[in-house]
């Protein structure tokens, strides 16, 4: 059945899709059998050569039957496969090869991989026979590709060879791009509905594999199929099948692709007669699920920003479609129309509420919302449930739509300002949000997507409405913020706040969290431009954002949201407190400023620029320094110590030159980073910002600079010397910023090859040189710090020296003491030797004559045998006897009987003791 036309086609066509013949009559050959197999029965022969010619001839009258009739007989001897007989010549005698080609049938293993290529071809030519107009032939050629997906055992098994796999089969279809020549067949088949549905259904399956999709895509398959949808069909099976070409299409190749191709007004349409039919006249459980995949595969298209949706009108039907049930129209299409809660009805519901996002971000499809009332359909929904009403939906149908319904209202609302207004919409989302914070019994289902945590409580239902709120004060509208001050959103919020610290719970807590940040951002924007919104936030409103500073830092690392509160906090200090003294004070007292420095010695250089700015701003209330100024951190250092830490550690990542000692390496560029040395100074226009002024801000040496020059650079407590030279920079960081940024102005005129007058030249130089000279008296106060430094170590080093020398010379003299005391104690000589210098002292230290009536006094005790020189005498008068128990009290006879006096010993409350020990008793 291959002819020489046949044969010209697959030549003629892409490399990448088919591998070309190199004759046109070579037939593949997929297996091998001997002369005996043949003989056996296995294969018939006949003369392929004169079919073949047969197909060749042109101009004949019953031409067309003959070929059916040899096409017939061919299929029916060669049943189990095709015989070629090809003469190899060697050079040798002659040898005659039988080779059989088996479609799909193997002999080895190996015999797929060696004849792919011939395969392949052989596939792929299935396609360009779709072009012969005959029915009978399309419908097999279809019937033959789903058999690749659907193959049934072979009836009749042949020895010696085994049937191919699918896969391999699949394959070779892709290698062919039997999908791209299939698709372009469709062309021929517009009306010819039996054989078109055949078609569709064979690139239903082939649609698959990615690579046959590619291919199909290439083709321009999207648009062509659905450009058809809305064809005459009685058997349904063209949209059904049509549409899961467009899924798999969408899924397995180029997406954008595929959507550029359907975005055209004649696919939209079909698209939108489709789906209109659908929604008002499909009844059955099936037509529901085509409209819901019709509808899917609508979202996606209108994703894309130029597809004609307004133009074709899908746009205007969909907003209908989608709000009919809640409020009332008298357009035709939706009169009588309900929907039930069945589960493809309610994906309807919120399929239309997930397009209505995507529509509304085309600026003129706002005008067809505001006719279709969006808004109010929407707000229909911001309402606490009521539990006597009868509803179309399940109530945990009727949760899911309503959060759904209140965050499409996040996306939506904001384009419409004028129509939420309108509606009073902050009035009704603050009434929904009280009904989130009271104590009713209220049991929610929490078993959706936008309902996640909010099982058994409201909380789903508070963030989707705090989420509302967030967009709308975002916007920055007067109006609105002043009407939501107005209404008392603000101690509402304060109060909500606090509420969810008393209902903290560990299951919700990513919620709670995220609840959290969002009422801090509402109240941000609702208090940073506006100073009676300060007034009100007030204590209570301090004594929650006290409450977040407090958080364990440990928690920031939990990947919880604890970071995200906490910048919603800094920003709620920034918004709400700062300008407002009274709050600033109430901050103040309540020891923030410690809590803020706390969080800057944590680290992060996340937070370090928004604390920094917060720092900057109170160090305008003349009581913000000293609270920084008593504060102290680990190791007892100071706010001055941690700035000019963070200073250096900023530089180090700026990769600012400095030297060992942290001093300036350059005095022209002291504060030049390696991006601006890379970086080459390009004339710009006088409105842009140069690297230089781009600095300032993307760093934050600036806010250092202006937090220690508000706490005024002198005075500074727990400074090292290290810390002073960086001091140094950091007190002149505006000087050599004016500098650069003068040098700069001075390289780009020579870079434009302007000539300045003399004058400003002469200015120009003597600034240049002016900041040189700061920078070059900065290094010299540094050199001198660091060796008085040096000085001082030196100093400080002789003392310790000095302290260790003192130390070891008094242990000296002790051991030196302790060793005559062990000497006198263990020799008598040396006893008496002391013995006489003693008294030789003693005597040299008296008078040389006795004053008349002076009493002389011993200072020795006769006959006392001590080692040691005696100290005071004392005298002390015998203990009563009544104390002690007589002369035997304290001897075992006194146990055994009465003593003389007294009886027993007696017990003594309390004994007063003498300050010298006695040495003897005179009694």
């Amino acid at each position: 059945m291959f002819t020489a036309e046949a044969a010209e086609k697959a030549e003629a066509r892409e490399p990448s899709s088919r591998i070309k013949f190199s004759s046109p009559r070579q037939i593949p050959i997929v297996g091998v059998v001997t002369e005996d197999e043949e003989v056996q029965g296995a294969f018939k022969s006949m003369d392929l050569n004169r079919v073949i010619k047969l197909f060749e001839e042109t101009g004949k009258d019953d031409l067309e039957e003959r070929q059916l009739k040899s096409v017939k007989k061919l299929v029916q001897c060669y049943q189990n496969g095709f015989i070629n007989f090809l003469t190899v010549e060697s050079s040798k005698p002659f040898y005659q090869f039988n080779f059989k080609n088996l479609p799909f049938l193997k002999k080895k293993a190996s015999d797929e991989i060696t004849y792919a290529e011939d395969t392949a071809n052989s596939v792929g030519l299935l396609g360009d026979l779709m072009k012969i107009q005959n029915s009978e032939l399309r419908i097999q050629i279809c019937k033959c590709i789903i058999d690749f997906y659907h193959a049934e055992p072979p009836k009749k098994h042949i020895p010696g060879y085994q049937q191919a796999s699918s896969s391999y089969k699949i394959k070779m279809a892709e290698v062919g791009g039997l999908a791209k020549t299939m698709i372009q067949s469709l062309k021929l088949l517009e009306n010819q509905l039996v054989e078109k549905l055949w078609v569709l259904k064979a690139l239903q399956h082939l649609s698959t594999s990615e690579v046959n999709c590619t291919l199909m895509v290439k083709a321009q398959a999207a648009s062509g199929i659905c450009a058809h949808l809305n064809d005459p069909d009685p058997s349904g099976q063209l949209l059904f099948r049509s549409s899961e070409i467009l899924w798999n299409l969408l899924e397995k190749s180029s997406k954008e692709e595929v959507i550029q191709q359907l975005s055209n007004l004649k696919c939209l349409l079909a698209l939108k007669e489709v789906f209109k039919n659908l929604f008002i006249r499909g009844v059955s459980h099936y037509d529901r699920q085509l409209r819901n995949d019709i509808l899917v595969i609508t979202t996606i298209i209108s994703q894309n920003p130029g597809a004609p949706m307004i133009e074709s009108g899908f746009t205007r039907d969909l907003i209908l479609f989608a709000t009919f049930n809640e409020v009332k129209s008298q357009n035709p299409l939706v009169k009588g129309l309900k929907l039930s809660n069945s589960y493809e009805d309610f994906e309807l519901k919120k399929l239309l509420f997930n397009i209505i996002v995507i529509l509304c971000k085309d600026l003129s499809t706002i005008q067809l919302l505001i006719d279709g009332k969006v808004i109010l359909a929407l707000f229909t929904y911001v309402k606490r449930p009521e539990k006597h009403k009868i509803l179309e939906w399940s109530a945990a149908q009727y949760e899911e739509l309503q959060l759904h319904a209140i965050a499409t209202l996040s996306s939506v609302a904001p384009f419409l300002i004028d129509e939420y207004m309108f509606y009073n919409g902050n009035a009704q989302v603050l009434e929904f949000l009280a009904w989130c914070d009271n104590e009713d019994s209220f049991f929610s289902h929490g078993n959706s997507f936008h309902g996640a945590g909010g099982r058994g409580n409201k909380f789903a239902q508070m963030r989707y409405s705090l989420r509302l709120l967030r967009a709308m004060v975002y916007l920055e509208n007067d109006t609105i913020n002043k009407d939501l001050c107005e209404k008392g959103a603000i101690q509402q919020l304060i109060g909500i706040f606090k509420n969810t610290i008393s209902k903290y719970n560990d299951k919700e807590e990513a919620i709670l969290l995220e609840i959290q940040s969002d009422i801090l951002l509402i109240l941000s924007g609702l208090c940073e431009h506006h100073i009676p919104g300060k007034e009100i936030f007030g204590t209570g409103g301090v004594d929650i954002i006290l409450h977040v500073m407090k958080t364990d830092p440990k928690k920031l690392q939990s990947g919880l949201g604890y970071n995200v509160l906490l910048y919603s906090t800094l920003d709620s200090i920034w918004c709400c407190i700062l300008g407002c003294y009274p709050s600033e004070d109430y901050f103040l007292e309540k020891e923030g400023i410690f809590l803020l420095l706390d969080l800057l010695a944590l680290n992060q250089k996340k937070f370090c620029n928004l604390i920094l700015g917060i720092m900057v701003e109170f160090c305008d209330n003349p009581k913000t320094a000293a609270h920084v100024n008593a504060w102290r951190g680990k190791k007892d250092q100071t706010a001055a110590s941690l700035l000019i830490k963070l200073w250096r550690k900023e530089e180090k990542e700026l990769g600012v030159k400095r030297d060992k000692y942290g001093k300036i390496v350059d005095t022209k560029k002291p504060l030049f980073t390696s991006f601006q040395e890379e970086q080459k100074i390009i004339p710009l226009p006088a409105n842009c910002p140069t690297i230089a002024v781009m600095d300032v801000a993307e760093n934050i040496r600036a806010k250092i600079y202006a937090v220690l020059g508000k706490l005024d650079f002198e005075n500074l407590p727990g400074l090292s010397a290290e810390d002073f030279v960086t001091l140094c920079i950091i007190h002149r960081y505006l000087d050599f910023k004016i500098g650069e940024i003068w040098n700069e102005i001075y390289e780009e005129i020579k870079l434009e090859k302007l000539r300045p007058v003399t004058t400003d030249k002469k200015i120009l130089e003597s600034i240049t040189a002016a900041s040189e000279n700061i920078g070059k008296m900065v290094v010299s106060l540094q050199s001198e710090m660091i060796e008085s430094q040096a000085r001082q170590d030196v100093q400080n080093e002789q003392k310790v020296y000095t302290k260790i020398q003192a130390t070891h010379k008094q242990r000296e003299l002790a051991n030196k003491s302790w060793g005559n005391f062990l000497a006198r104690t263990s020799n008598a000589k040396t006893l008496k030797k002391a013995k006489r210098l003693q008294e030789k002292a003693i005597e040299s230290s008296r008078y040389g004559e006795r004053p008349p009536n002076a009493i002389f006094h011993r200072t020795d005790i006769k006959g006392l045998n001590a080692t040691v020189p005696s100290g005071g005498v004392v005298t002390v008068e015998s203990t009563p006897a009544r104390l002690v128990g007589g002369p035997l009290a304290d001897t075992d006879i006194a146990l055994k009987k009465l003593p003389i006096r007294g009886g027993a010993l007696q017990k003594v409350k309390a004994v007063k003791t003498v300050d010298e020990p006695k040495k003897s008793d005179p009694t």
